[in-house]
């Protein structure tokens, strides 16, 4: 069982147990062997929120499927920098997991992770032609080479027959897809990542612990008043830096940081639903994470896809996500958390946002309106034989869209994973959605090289990164050999197809 009593003093206090928590601490906890930390999650489980299974796309984002991560330009050119970089930062997380395994400090890969192809999948004449361009712009990177696009209605049967079944081809159609593709249990790897860290001497986790308060101090310490919710005990704790990283819950603690890096910045949640399969002879027809296209409006976290996933131990098969709206920032979380979020600071910024982003609200609009009905009709797009009788309704997470200050704009809503981190390195906070987990290791490794700079530049913290991660350093998409080796090695490790 967890330690739960709470040191007075630690040197790091990590907030929310989720993916990114447990990866910052494992990544500190190996470059520095002796460091104290503690970790406070208001929930009595790891990863209940966005890193759960079920609140999570599982996707291991790589960029290989998701349309929206390669944008198409006015002339109709397609940018691939995007994709390019999230598939790289996939790949060091896919080399720091094959560390995990290898050093036995998680347990089986199977238990986390899984081979699936990754398919994009669309119709219609202009859509085929973009979806094209894209196969193109993209096969060029050395990331990509193994990306195959086809509109051959035989071959299509072949890679996703579910989505062809009884499918009445008066659309041209066409597909990509990408045998690396993986399916992730961030929910199980994260609770393995702690179950592995509350092992060694220094580390604490408590549970059912909610953080009220925190302040810097003069010496540039952070003090933080905590409730034990279990007790209602109130408790206080000193730390030489604080890393935020509780999902939706993220943005109310910057706030009660109160520090300038924060200023102007709101959020704006977004709920989701799925359509979840329980009938065992269609989910096994299907064997794919198939992408299709957004609606117009549409946050990333709600670009439609049918997705074979595993989820403890059992085959699921879900169609979504559905967004909605809802005042909560957390799953779990309040009815109050937006309009408390609202401050002098960032009213003109959220203001200006949703005044730029009129079709986003539309689109949630209709999406809260939609009846199971509908949501059929939009699932049978995907599965054209799909029977009402066969899908369920399934809550899934909670996400918090950023928004910020911009001197020009006013304030403009961000779709991906920002980090915040003070000019003093002592907090840093992780705001924002996807691609989020499956980036975890970058972002991780990044925020590290931003708030521990003396220690980041010594050999010995050098040399352990490239221990962890071996491509530490370079651009595994500028080089193929090295990139073709990396592959190999995770792929062996992890028990992936090759």
């Amino acid at each position: 069982m967890p330690d739960t009593t709470i040191r007075s003093n630690t040197e790091v206090v990590l907030i929310g147990a989720g993916i990114m928590s447990a990866t910052l601490g494992l990544i500190l906890k190996e470059l520095q062997p002796d460091i104290k930390i503690d970790i406070f999650e208001r929930l009595d489980i790891a990863a209940a929120e966005s890193s759960d299974a079920w609140n999570n796309a599982g996707t291991g984002h790589s960029a290989f499927c998701e349309l929206n991560y390669t944008p198409e330009k006015a002339d109709g050119t397609i940018d691939p920098k995007k994709a390019v970089s999230i598939a790289e930062s996939f790949e060091l997380s896919r080399q720091f997991w094959s560390y995990l395994v290898e050093e036995k400090k998680v347990p089986s890969p199977e238990n986390f992770i899984k081979s699936i192809p990754h398919m994009s999948f669309v119709w219609g004449e202009s859509n085929v032609a973009f979806l094209k361009n894209r196969f193109e712009a993209l096969q060029k990177n050395q990331l990509f080479k193994d990306m195959i696009f086809s509109t051959d209605i035989e071959v299509l049967k072949q890679w996703m027959p579910l989505v062809m079944e009884g499918r009445a081809l008066t659309d041209k159609v066409a597909a990509t897809t990408m045998k690396h593709g993986t399916d992730v249990n961030f929910g199980a790897l994260t609770r393995s990542i702690f179950e592995y860290l509350t092992t060694l001497d220094g580390v604490n986790i408590h549970y059912n612990h909610e953080v009220d308060k925190l302040k810097q101090r003069e010496d540039k310490t952070w003090r933080i008043k905590i409730t034990d919710l279990a007790t209602n005990q109130k408790k206080k704790v000193y730390t030489k830096f604080v890393f935020i990283g509780a999902g939706g819950g993220s943005l109310p603690l910057l706030e009660k940081a109160d520090v300038p890096e924060g200023d102007g910045y709101g959020g704006f949640p977004v709920s989701g639903q799925w359509l979840k399969c329980i009938n065992p002879e269609v989910i096994e027809k299907h064997a794919a994470k198939v992408y299709g296209k957004a609606s117009v409006g549409a946050p990333p976290m709600s670009v439609p896809h049918i997705d074979s996933r595993m989820i403890n131990g059992e085959k699921q098969l879900l169609f979504g996500p559905f967004a909605g709206f809802s005042t909560r920032f957390l799953k779990n979380g309040s009815y109050s958390d937006l309009p408390l979020s609202i401050t002098t600071d960032n009213i003109w910024p959220m203001i200006s946002a949703g005044i730029k982003n009129i079709p986003l609200t539309k689109y949630l609009i209709e999406q809260v309106r939609q009846s199971m009905d509908d949501r059929i009709e939009a699932l049978r797009e995907y599965v054209p034989s799909a029977k009402a009788e066969d899908w369920v309704i399934e809550r899934a997470g909670q996400r918090v869209q950023v928004i910020k200050k911009d001197e020009k704009e006013g304030g403009i809503l961000e779709f991906g994973t920002e980090v915040i981190t003070t000019a003093d390195g002592t907090l840093a906070v992780l705001l924002g959605a996807s691609p989020g987990a499956s980036t975890a290791v970058s972002i991780m490794v990044d925020l590290i090289e931003r708030c521990f700079k003396e220690q980041t530049a010594t050999a010995e913290w050098q040399a352990k990164f490239k221990k962890m991660i071996p491509s530490y350093g370079q651009n595994l998409n500028e080089n193929p050999a090295l990139s073709d080796e990396i592959r190999e090695h995770t792929a062996t490790v992890l028990k992936l197809v090759k």
